[in-house]
């Protein structure tokens, strides 16, 4: 039998089209599978960047640093995609420069000094506590009338796009709880 040039690439371009349809390999049929030399672990999250909320793929070694960053091909919103800040996410884990523990300075102090996670709750609890106190705004007169506010003016919250919706509900709730008016989001500004 004797092809074309034509007829060459057609039956080419036919049979690789066939090779690339779902079920027509079976490249992993009775393969014996070669263990890993390392422990590996895979877990599917989200990215914390846009708050699109595209879905990874993270894998880790034993020492719990992130060796692989993949697009969730499950996730409905990305598809196993993913754009350069999704792929950069293993640098949250495996920078020399990101802190691991609260580091606090004292008001006129000139070094930091490494504090647990406990006191560092503590004080902002504290903090925002007392800020509030000095700062609540029961009534405000209209007129001649008294008109109930309860807002505290003198703390304000600042989203960020790393905030997904359910982040910004929950903050939206805390600070109308403390009596915030002050509410804005990285997108606004």
């Amino acid at each position: 039998m004797k092809l074309s040039r034509r007829q060459f690439l057609q039956t080419s371009a036919a049979l690789g089209g066939a090779l690339m349809l779902p079920g027509a390999t079976h490249a992993d049929s009775g393969g014996e599978k070669s263990p890993l030399h390392k422990s590996v672990g895979s877990q599917a999250t989200i990215c914390p960047y846009c708050s699109c909320g595209c879905g990874l793929l993270i894998a880790t070694d034993a020492h719990g640093h992130i060796t692989n960053v993949e697009g969730d091909p499950d996730n409905p919103v990305n598809r196993g995609a993913l754009d350069p800040k999704s792929i950069a996410v293993r640098q949250l884990s495996n920078s020399p420069l990101r802190l691991s523990k609260v580091r606090y300075r004292a008001p006129g102090a000139t070094q930091w000094e490494e504090k647990s996670w406990d006191w560092a709750i503590e004080q902002i609890a504290q903090r925002v506590k007392k800020a509030r106190d000095e700062s609540f705004v029961k009534t405000f007169k209209v007129g001649d009338k008294n008109v109930a506010v309860n807002r505290a003016e003198a703390i304000a919250w600042l989203g960020g796009a790393a905030n997904n919706s359910e982040d910004c509900y929950a903050a939206s709730k805390l600070t109308r709880a403390l009596g915030l008016v002050y509410l804005e989001h990285q997108a606004r500004i």
